[in-house]
């Protein structure tokens, strides 16, 4: 019998295919008392419209191997692109995407701006820094739009949090 953590842990996100739950970082946690499991996971940012297909493709998928699944969403602590693995990392490169850096580190309250946020961004095609932001904004609200200005391709950024 395949495990429940192994189940969950292959889930993918269905806004970034390429990886899993686990790669992503929002599996948390995955408790088994005989075939009920209990899935804990914490959403990449608040008000995450792919938390409802997360949790009901743990669900099915659990249910599919004969478990009895709940999902428990928990927000603290704050999910954190320091929690995507490095072969989460990898999966998105190889796919065109530009893997975030370091999350920034905050000592009390976050500030409000409205100008762009600087980033040291290098472009999935080619590996050149120059780069420029063309939308804060990707396909998601957790992707901003990039261009390189050497190979001219455009491309997403997973933005840090």
């Amino acid at each position: 019998m395949v495990s429940a953590r192994s189940i969950a842990a292959e889930v993918r996100d269905p806004e970034m295919p390429m990886l899993t739950l686990e790669d992503l970082g929002v599996l948390r946690e995955v408790e088994a008392d005989g075939r009920t499991v209990t899935v804990t996971i914490t959403p990449t940012y608040s008000g995450c419209p792919a938390m409802a297909t997360m949790r009901d493709d743990l669900v099915h998928r659990l249910a599919d191997a004969g478990y009895d699944a709940r999902v428990r969403v928990s927000l603290t602590p704050a999910w954190s692109t320091d929690w995507i693995s490095e072969r989460g990392r990898q999966a998105l490169r190889e796919h065109g995407l530009s893997a975030p850096g370091p999350a920034p580190s905050h000592d009390g309250p976050i500030p409000l701006t409205l100008l762009p946020t600087a980033r040291a961004v290098t472009c999935p095609q080619c590996g050149s820094p120059r780069t420029e932001l063309t939308s804060e904004f990707g396909a998601t609200a957790c992707k901003a739009l990039y261009r390189c200005t050497d190979c001219l391709e455009p491309f997403e950024h997973v933005k840090e949090i």
